[in-house]
């Protein structure tokens, strides 16, 4: 069996989709046994990123534009995919759409369906997008993987699916999100500028993360003698947010850090004291999973997957009022005995997420679909 995968989100940037793309097809080729991957991309700028994989071969168009094609996908549902990337049994696409295919079977990941539940929080253009060719994917596709459990109901329910065609996948965890030493946590706040204490949210910075009502909260907590720390790249609809920001009576204790490479990652989390994240709705979740592995206590909401990511090793706020999140945030830092338990409970819920899990059960899926 020979699969090819779009790698396009990998390529062309590190977060989201892409960085679940890249951490799946590392773990695939591991995984691959007799059977065939392929990866597929364009670079017609070449200013791809591309990363080797191990028993994988890779094919990258770089005479022909790739926002040309995908222009003619959205278009006229042509050309198909299969004619740059050549013949497959499947073809896995994971974000979000399927584009045309003359040949082979197809599997796609949708991660969740926030553009629908929230389309308010989605960036316009974007939201025309998905919302246009949802449908179409989710019937011509030959099956379906989600990031949860919550995400895959979520696509039954709106959509009608036939039984067993959607299939939840939990993501894993890089052995590299781990606690650091002392010392790299220091030098990591060091080289951010962090030096007083601080509570931490990690996120692309878009609507649906609610930040602006984490500003709120941070705003509570006037006996906490720190910073807030927002780390993440502006999404879409971001102005609103840094307004906020701006207009904090809190401002000059509140940080955002644009960048943080993957090697500072870990400290940043490890060098928190809470990292708060009361974002409206998940389809996973990364980054409270990755404050717990690195041994940082979680204050949490219960939007969309959270509960079954996070499992029993956050503290929930159910609602999303400021003075209830300030308080439970607060307790948390004042009891020790609370803040040890949630610390432990954290890094043995961590442990449960593996990307050689999650890679071997989708080649279970490729299989099933390849018959």
């Amino acid at each position: 069996m020979r699969v090819t995968i779009d790698i396009q989100a990998a390529i062309t940037q590190r977060a989201g989709v892409g960085r679940y793309t890249k951490a799946l097809v590392e773990h695939l080729g591991a995984a691959a046994g007799s059977d065939e991957l392929a990866l597929f991309y364009f670079d017609f700028q070449r200013r791809g990123m591309p990363f080797p994989v191990p028993g994988a071969s890779t094919k990258a168009i770089r005479w022909c534009p790739g926002r040309v094609v995908q222009k003619a996908w959205k278009t006229f549902q042509w050309p198909p995919f299969d004619w740059f990337a050549g013949a497959a049994d499947v073809y896995h696409f994971p974000n979000f759409i399927r584009p045309p295919l003359s040949r082979g079977r197809s599997v796609v990941t949708v991660h969740d369906v926030s553009f629908l539940r929230h389309p308010d929080t989605t960036e316009p253009r974007n939201l025309r997008y998905l919302a246009a060719q949802i449908r179409n994917t989710v019937d011509r596709a030959d099956a379906i993987i989600t990031d949860s459990a919550f995400a895959a109901r979520e696509i039954e329910e709106l959509f009608k699916t036939p039984a067993g065609k959607v299939t939840p996948i939990l993501l894993g965890l890089e052995p590299s999100i781990t606690r650091p030493s002392a010392d790299v946590i220091a030098a990591t706040r060091r080289a951010l500028g962090l030096e007083r204490p601080y509570l931490l949210m990690v996120s692309t910075i878009e609507p649906r993360k609610n930040i602006a009502f984490l500003v709120e909260v941070f705003e509570q907590m006037e006996k906490f003698d720190g910073d807030l720390v927002i780390a993440g790249a502006r999404g879409w609809k971001f102005e609103p947010i840094f307004e906020r920001i701006a207009a904090s009576k809190r401002a000059a204790r509140i940080r955002h850090v644009d960048y943080v490479a993957d090697a500072q990652l870990p400290a940043l989390y490890a060098g928190a004291d809470l990292f708060l994240f009361p974002s409206r709705y998940e389809g996973f979740g990364f980054p409270p999973l990755e404050a717990m592995a690195c041994g940082t206590p979680v204050v949490s909401s219960r939007g969309g997957s959270l509960p079954e990511v996070l499992g029993d090793a956050a503290e929930y706020v159910e609602a999303f009022d400021a003075r209830a999140w300030a308080d439970r945030a607060m307790k948390l830092l004042g009891d020790g005995t609370l803040r040890a338990a949630r610390v432990r409970q954290g890094l043995e819920r961590a442990r449960a997420f593996s990307w050689d899990e999650a890679a071997r059960q989708t080649w279970a899926v490729y299989r099933r679909v390849a018959g």
